[in-house]
């Protein structure tokens, strides 16, 4: 289960967009417990999407329960559907530099709208979990400076004393 933090400010930002374009459909990319299903639950979604590239997680976190629909596959390769927003929340540390600044290019052509990012932004090890390979985290030292100088269109952004969420606004 990730952090808290930036939780609610990626709320906040949703639902501005919400109120502009009305119900959005979000893509949550790594949606382990389903937190960003359960935050966003309402008027401001009409569909959520979860991308989970562990498939024991669907039926041990009841992905199904939360998401319209949940489909299993690794964000490198898998075709990403056209969405309003992408949520990578706590993904691209689960990588190489390389394949997180692939996977932010990836995110920000299947975005109408939005994409979001939430990582640590400290030195933050992080080993399997649940037997599941792909929570080790690879980039462990991500900080504000070494984000902004690689993903590509950030504009806000907030941070905390171990996250940073920040935002790609998509002008279409």
């Amino acid at each position: 289960m990730s952090s808290i933090e930036g939780k609610d400010w990626i709320k906040a930002r949703v639902h501005e967009l919400a109120e502009r374009h009305g119900p959005l459909v979000v893509l949550d990319v790594g949606p382990g417990v389903g937190t960003y299903a359960k935050l966003l639950q309402g008027p401001d979604v009409r569909r959520i999407i979860g991308l989970e590239v562990w498939e024991p997680y669907v039926a041990t976190y009841s992905l199904a329960s939360h998401y319209t629909e949940v489909v299993i596959g690794d964000v490198r390769t898998t075709v990403l559907p056209d969405v309003d927003i992408v949520i990578l929340g706590d993904v691209l540390e689960h990588m190489t530099r390389a394949e997180a600044v692939a996977v932010w290019a990836r995110a920000a052509d299947a975005a109408q709208r939005a994409v979001y990012l939430s990582m640590p932004i400290v030195h933050y090890p992080q080993d399997e979990i649940e037997n599941n390979p792909f929570e080790v985290h690879v980039e462990q030292d991500w900080d504000v400076a070494s984000v902004l100088g690689a993903f590509e269109g950030v504009g806000a952004r907030w941070t905390g004393i171990e996250v940073g969420v920040f935002e790609r606004l998509m002008a279409r």
